[in-house]
């Protein structure tokens, strides 16, 4: 039989949407701070995924600069109707504290791969919107209400309000449908209509190890909704380690056969409940029961296995393991930090073969990274670069970049020092404190390539690094990364471990360092 491994979308892939247009299935994830907006992925059978592309390309359609850490991006939902795709989303700009300020948008294309159009405002009272299309061709957008209020439940409700697609606007009166259950944090809703019922899938108790899916239904689309007496459909045992971790968000899909299989977030821990891999998605099957009732196949508890469909096998594309820059443009699982991809910071073209980065401002900036990234996706890693970089002053920094976020990451960088010249260094920022992590710098010669090398096995990190001729040289002590992931930080977060290549230059100067190719070795 035909099996699903799970997670299907590994790494930093949460907050799943999946669609089915004729034979073809599509899934939109979360991207936060990092650009381009919103992957999607295809596949034919749910069992082969492939990266296809993103439809927020243009500053026009998102601009991110300023955002904060695990701003951004959150949590798209991509439908279709009447040979028009719809993409919701949310730009979150402020997210600590009390408040949050989450705007809410639509874009729509009439080819998944775009053309995309210029966002639609919609509103900005929660986050988590979705767009659910009636039977009778209205369109009513969903999304969760933030409540700053104290001794409140800052999870107020779902709102539900019509949307007009002749206005490009929502109109008529914002009903409140649902208030949650005893589990709380209700957002991430999706209403689906199956044999008279209007069902609302939303999650509950947050996105870390209480998550979970819950459903509800109602004959009515305003309600009242009857909350399922077996809540939560989908949660993980919190007990078995073996397990996949924080499973909820769900949405639901119906195959081609009447079949039906729900996508949905998942984490991984490494070492103390911390995924440093990001948020995931992985794939169930569900079934309904005579009582009109979604059920996980082996549920509530998430399977690593799961039976695949009865449709054809389709093979994918998978992201490369290795890039040499020899293209025009950058392979499609490349990210920039908040900005889009523009030729001032970066090219390709300026030294065919090389990727160059003109460096601009700290690792610590909301604003202008030259930083090229893709997502960690195994446990067990091996990062290669080389890089030809002649710096003039300390300010002036490129090498091979782990990154969580502003406040956590890890730097193999070169640099220039007043007394040693050119040198090679560690930077660490944990939880937001810099360090260097050698007593010393390392002298280097000018002129040449600087070849450098990660080795990560779960979350423990080894540098090393090499001249042209020379073997690998191991660089400072095994570093423990577990500080990057969501599960490891005084504030919830919500993104992933990057890989790659970045450069700075502190004193304005823009100084170019030239990266020769990129390897993403996995380790068995």
């Amino acid at each position: 039989m035909k099996m699903i491994q799970n997670p299907v979308l590994l790494g930093f892939n949460p907050d799943p949407s999946i669609l089915r247009v004729e034979d073809n299935y599509y899934i939109a994830v979360s991207t936060f701070e990092w650009f381009p907006g919103v992957q999607i992925y295809h596949s034919r059978d749910l069992v082969n995924w492939e990266l296809i592309g993103y439809p927020l390309t243009r500053s026009s359609q998102l601009n991110m600069l300023g955002n904060l850490n695990s701003g951004g991006v959150w949590a798209p939902c991509l439908s279709y109707s009447d040979g028009t795709y719809y993409l919701i989303f949310t730009d979150v700009k402020s997210r600590k504290g009390a408040f949050k300020d989450t705007h809410n948008y639509l874009v729509t294309a009439e080819s998944i791969t775009g053309p995309w159009s210029d966002p639609i405002y919609l509103n900005s009272s929660g986050f988590d919107p979705s767009l659910f299309h009636d039977e009778d061709g209205k369109k009513w957008l969903v999304n969760m209400i933030w409540d700053h209020r104290k001794g409140t439940n800052s999870f107020a409700g779902i709102a539900l309000q019509e949307y007009s697609v002749k206005e490009q606007k929502l109109v008529g009166p914002i009903r409140n449908i649902f208030k949650g259950t005893e589990l709380r944090k209700t957002e991430a809703p999706h209403v689906y209509k199956r044999n008279g019922y209007y069902y609302l899938l939303t999650a509950e108790g947050g996105t870390e190890y209480d998550h979970a899916a819950t459903m509800a239904r109602s004959r009515s689309l305003f309600g009242p909704y009857e909350v399922d007496p077996m809540n939560p459909i989908l949660t993980s045992d919190k007990s078995d380690e073996d397990q996949l971790q924080k499973a909820g968000h769900g949405c639901l899909v119906e195959t081609q056969n009447g079949e039906w299989y729900m996508a949905h977030l998942c984490g991984r821990p490494v070492i103390d409940k911390k995924s440093i891999l990001g948020r995931e998605t992985a794939i169930q099957k569900c079934y309904w029961t005579d009582d009109d009732w979604l059920r996980i196949e082996n549920g509530p508890n998430p399977s690593k296995e799961v039976p695949a469909p009865d449709l054809p096998v389709s093979e994918a594309v998978t992201i490369p393991l290795h890039d040499d820059f020899n293209e025009e443009t950058l392979a499609l699982h490349w990210n920039a930090l908040r900005r889009t991809f523009e030729e001032k910071w970066y090219s390709l073209k300026d030294r065919p073969g090389y990727l160059r980065l003109y460096g601009e401002e700290s690792m610590n900036s909301f604003h202008r990274q030259s930083m090229v990234m893709r997502r960690l996706e195994h446990f067990q890693v091996e990062l290669e670069t080389s890089v030809e970089f002649e710096p003039e002053n300390f300010q002036q920094m490129a090498g091979l970049m782990i990154y969580y976020d502003t406040e956590d990451h890890v730097y193999l960088r070169i640099t220039e020092h007043e007394t040693l010249g050119k040198c090679i260094g560690i930077i660490e920022t944990k939880y937001g404190s810099y360090e260097e992590l050698l007593e010393k710098d390392i002298a280097l010669p000018n002129d040449q390539p600087i070849y450098l090398k990660a080795v990560i096995h779960d979350h423990l990190l080894q540098f090393y690094y090499r001249l042209d001729t020379d073997e690998w040289q191991q660089i400072g002590e095994k570093i423990d990364i577990g500080h990057l992931s969501d599960d490891d930080s005084d504030y919830v977060r919500f993104t992933g471990t990057f890989v790659g290549m970045a450069a700075q230059d502190l004193s304005g100067q823009h100084k170019k360092a030239d990266f020769d190719y990129f390897n993403y070795n996995i380790l068995t």
